[in-house]
């Protein structure tokens, strides 16, 4: 078998990447002429270098192969480039889909989000939930949402794809948590934000393993949504300070938080600054808040993740 992985060089592409090959895949994967490739170190892959918009690098890489699976995006909140961001993931899914049909592929697996089902207000949904928020929530929330659009329609049109929604993607190599639970399992995360926060969680290589039997068993057009469970902020932590004998944090107050969001968003912009803290991620801890169901996974196809804390210990074993 032979599949095409765009993003392949990002976090969870590259986790991809090496499961198709520990299952007997042969893959190519499109890498930016830019983009840093350590991620790939040791795998046996065709690299296709081009843009996620060029579609010459698009057919080179869909010809011959059995499966594509779309991983790359722009995933960033706070003070972002919205331009480039539709264009990665508006525009560039576009391509991608266009590029599918027109090489008569015959499966596309497509890495969506549960954001593009937006605010759910703390109800706990699945895959039949209809979109209630009438704005959005940033932009990564617009074009993934976007996108998804696009994806729907063409698969209405007949083509062969199938979304994956995944929660939180966890593991130690990945940009987002990872550094913040190395700092405090260092000792070094003295404060933190939003305790109360619940975040879905789900691992990076069991992300790639549903994508994979997505593309084997997944119906055209169905929506699967990967979650193995959820916490909030403060038991997350709760559980990694017992099973390291590490201090809690102290969580910062919610209204210095949201202080600081309001001050920190037009210092931001005035020296083109993204902050960690700012109106936007503040509204991603404190207000909008989506919990959901991964039963659709399992049941269709088979999909069996780790636990929750076995994610977590996973950053003891690896990152203390």
């Amino acid at each position: 078998m032979k599949a095409f992985v765009t993003g392949a060089n990002g976090f969870t592409g590259s986790h991809l990447v090496k499961l198709l090959q520990q299952q007997g895949y042969s893959v190519k994967g499109l890498v930016r002429s830019s983009s840093n490739l350590s991620r790939l170190d040791k795998c046996n892959i065709e690299l296709i270098q081009g843009d996620i918009t060029d579609r010459a690098a698009l057919r080179k890489g869909m010809e011959d192969v059995d499966r594509v699976f779309h991983t790359a995006a722009y995933v960033e909140l706070g003070l972002v480039d919205e331009v480039q961001m539709e264009r990665v993931n508006v525009e560039g899914t576009r391509a991608v889909l266009e590029v599918a049909k027109e090489m008569g592929v015959s499966k596309l697996v497509y890495c969506s989000t549960i954001g593009i089902f937006g605010d759910s207000q703390g109800e706990m949904i699945d895959e039949t939930f209809q979109r209630r928020q009438k704005n959005f929530s940033s932009a990564y929330d617009r074009t993934k949402y976007q996108a998804q659009q696009l994806v729907d329609h063409l698969a209405a049109e007949g083509l062969p794809v199938v979304s994956v929604m995944p929660s939180g993607i966890f593991g130690v190599d990945d940009p987002h948590f990872a550094p913040v639970i190395e700092l405090f399992l260092k000792g070094r995360l003295w404060f933190w934000i939003g305790g109360e926060r619940l975040t879905g969680i789900v691992h990076v290589d069991d992300v790639a393993q549903a994508m994979i039997l997505a593309a084997q068993k997944g119906g055209n057009g169905e929506y699967y949504i990967l979650s193995a469970g959820e916490l909030s902020t403060r038991e997350m932590l709760k559980i990694l300070a017992t099973e390291t004998g590490m201090a809690m944090p102290r969580e910062v107050p919610e209204p210095l938080v949201r202080f600081l969001g309001n001050l920190l968003d037009p210092i931001g912009q005035l020296f083109s600054w993204n902050p960690p803290i700012s109106r936007e991620r503040v509204h991603y801890i404190y207000d909008r808040c989506v919990r959901v169901k991964a039963d659709k996974a399992g049941q269709q196809l088979g999909w069996q993740p780790r636990s929750v804390k076995e994610v977590l210990l996973e950053f003891i074993e690896k990152l203390a």
